[in-house]
């Protein structure tokens, strides 16, 4: 393949909220350019999401790249390096690294939809990496499109000239060349310095089980080449490059790469963790001083406690958790016990959709029946004598005496939703101990900004929050700061034993009715035993809720045919002698549904 002139790579982006469309362009941007022939894209749509579970939910996880050679309208040849990037808040971390390989990024807006809360917050972090914005109205061919309603839209609430946006239907095709014209003369090329040291980002890495791990690269200055002995200058790690190449997305190899190219090397590396996303690859031999702007590495929001329902299971899941996080860095996990549920695993996620998916992976590749405790996110303790002290676990919770204060994150949430809905929505924020910031519209749609509690918001506020608007509100957040709350430890205990498993920390005012609807749902589940099962739930030694579970009764007197009362109550008398003696020792069976249930129920 003939090396192009750097003015004619162009790099970019699809930035869109989830569903309107994005990994759709791309298959089409990939198949006008010859990048797959027609049998290749037969029966499968979005070529980019490889994984299974992308292709049911109909969301993209990974940021996948597609390197495509176009002949323009002006005789030219051209080179885009396109980047498919998932739209969910929880990839946002996926979104930023994408980002920061390009100059240019597509806005894609249903034309029926309009705006929506990730597509605002995707947009900003483009104009941050001060990106080109190409606006692109997708689903024109639909009866219920908009387009110069939405035109407008996008320039009121994100400020961007939309008069020239590229009007498309992806799924028919449909404008699909003037989007490759549009990216020809609307975005610009990439900068770099052929004759300079080599300077790469790293953008991204996964692990192949033939090639070892693959690490996916834009070069900024200097070239690539096979054979080159490279360093990571944030682990400080050598290593040498095996192969070069970029994805057409078929794997291509290729001798070397030049500045503003982006492809992948394999150099032997064994492990995901030795290469950080946001790294600056260098020569080992002469490397360049300074270091390009990193990402920020993710930081884990919600923390839960994973445990195999089987404990023989337990070396399968740490493996499988091993060969996660080769894969996803964003993902971390400790070793945990628990009474309870026996040896598992403490992990931490970017939110509510990863710790689902990444559960969801566990027990679909590697065949695992998991048991999740309730999520919880990470408080900051000050205690008496002052020391601060982060906790995630309410199990590790130092005694009441000893506690300041206690701080909990507040994140501010962004919520798009239509009008007929904006009353039960600020009831669910305001019910989540919610404080508005402010209201606006944008066309028919309200758009309001509240600061929560993240506490609140990690439990089920996501699918609530579709339940109340019909899946018609969108929502996005990040964390803002923390501040000090009244929370308490409530401990759920069953036969006056307590369940560490199901122990939380909860807002003083929500936990009599968190706890209430707690022990009610455990008594439906836990079945009767042979005596009496009190089930509490305290907070330190104050009991705020009980239910008892009946015991079950075995006809003792059965065998007396007639004779005196006196014979059938001294049976009652001894069964209730030996009955008051098992609750002393009785060991009460919690089924692992009633775990499962318990965990899931809420206010």
């Amino acid at each position: 393949m003939t090396t192009v002139p750097i003015s004619n790579i162009r790099n970019f982006s699809i930035v869109a909220h989830i569903d309107h469309g994005k990994s759709t362009l791309a298959d089409r941007l990939i198949q006008m350019t010859g990048g797959l022939t027609d049998r290749e894209m037969a029966g499968k749509e979005q070529v980019l999401d490889s994984m299974d579970i992308e292709r049911e939910r109909g969301i993209t996880i990974k940021a996948q790249t597609v390197r495509l050679a176009y002949h323009a309208k002006d005789g030219k040849d051209y080179i885009f390096n396109l980047m498919d990037t998932p739209g969910h808040v929880d990839f946002a971390y996926e979104v930023s690294r994408s980002l920061a390989a390009c100059e240019g990024s597509l806005l894609v807006v249903d034309a029926s939809q309009g705006v929506e809360a990730q597509t605002l917050a995707n947009v900003y972090q483009a104009l941050d990496n001060n990106h080109e914005i190409v606006p692109v109205l997708n689903k024109v061919d639909l009866p219920a499109a908009e387009p110069e309603k939405i035109k407008q839209q996008i320039e009121d609430v994100i400020g961007i000239d939309a008069s020239d946006a590229v009007m498309i239907s992806a799924k028919t095709g449909l404008g699909v060349p003037d989007v490759l014209e549009a990216i020809v003369t609307r975005l610009p090329p990439p900068k770099g310095d052929r004759d300079a040291t080599l300077k790469a980002l790293l953008v991204d890495s996964w692990y192949d089980v033939y090639l070892g791990v693959v690490v996916l690269i834009r070069v900024v200055d200097g070239v690539m080449k096979k054979n080159q002995r490279i360093r990571m200058m944030g682990t400080g790690a050598a290593y040498d490059v095996e192969r070069v190449g970029f994805f057409t997305p078929k794997m291509e190899q290729v001798d070397e790469l030049g500045p503003g190219e982006i492809g992948f090397i394999t150099a032997a590396i064994k492990e995901v963790a030795d290469t950080r996303v946001g790294d600056t690859i260098t020569d080992d031999r002469k490397p360049v001083t300074e270091m390009l702007p990193g990402f920020k590495p993710a930081i884990p929001v919600v923390f839960c406690g994973l445990f195999p329902a089987d404990a023989n299971d337990f070396e399968t899941l740490r493996g499988a958790m091993g060969k996660l996080r080769l894969n996803d860095a964003s993902f971390s996990y400790e070793m945990e016990t628990s009474a309870a549920l026996g040896f598992g695993f403490r992990c931490g996620f970017l939110g509510l959709l990863h710790l689902e998916i990444i559960q969801e992976r566990l027990s679909r590749e590697f065949d695992l029946n998991l048991i999740a405790t309730a999520p919880s996110v990470i408080y900051k303790m000050h205690l008496t004598d002052g020391q601060e002290i982060s906790i995630h676990n309410p199990v590790d919770m130092p005694d009441v005496v000893k506690i300041a204060d206690i701080e909990e994150p507040w994140i501010e949430a962004t919520i798009l939703t239509p009008d007929e809905y904006l009353g039960s929505v600020l009831k669910l924020c305001q019910d989540r101990r919610g404080a508005q910031k402010e209201l606006t519209y944008v066309g028919s749609r309200a758009m309001v900004k509240y600061d929560l509690p993240l506490n609140e918001v990690v439990f089920d506020f996501y699918d609530r929050l579709k339940s109340v608007s019909k899946g018609y509100a969108s929502f996005d957040y990040h964390l803002t700061d923390y501040k000090v709350a009244d929370l308490v430890k409530m401990q759920i205990l069953v036969n006056n034993e307590p369940v560490d498993a199901l122990s939380m920390l909860v807002h003083r005012t929500r936990a009599e009715g968190r706890g209430r609807a707690m022990v009610e749902k455990m008594k439906e589940l836990i079945p009767p035993h042979m005596f009496q099962i009190p089930i509490q739930a305290a907070i330190g030694g104050k009991v705020i809720a009980r239910e008892t579970v009946r015991a079950l009764r075995k006809d003792v007197t059965a065998k007396c045919y007639g004779g005196d009362i006196t014979r059938k109550r001294k049976l009652l008398e001894k069964q209730k002698e030996g009955k008051k003696k098992m609750r002393q020792f009785g060991k009460v069976d919690i089924p692992q549904e009633a775990f499962i249930a318990a965990l899931k129920v809420d206010s």
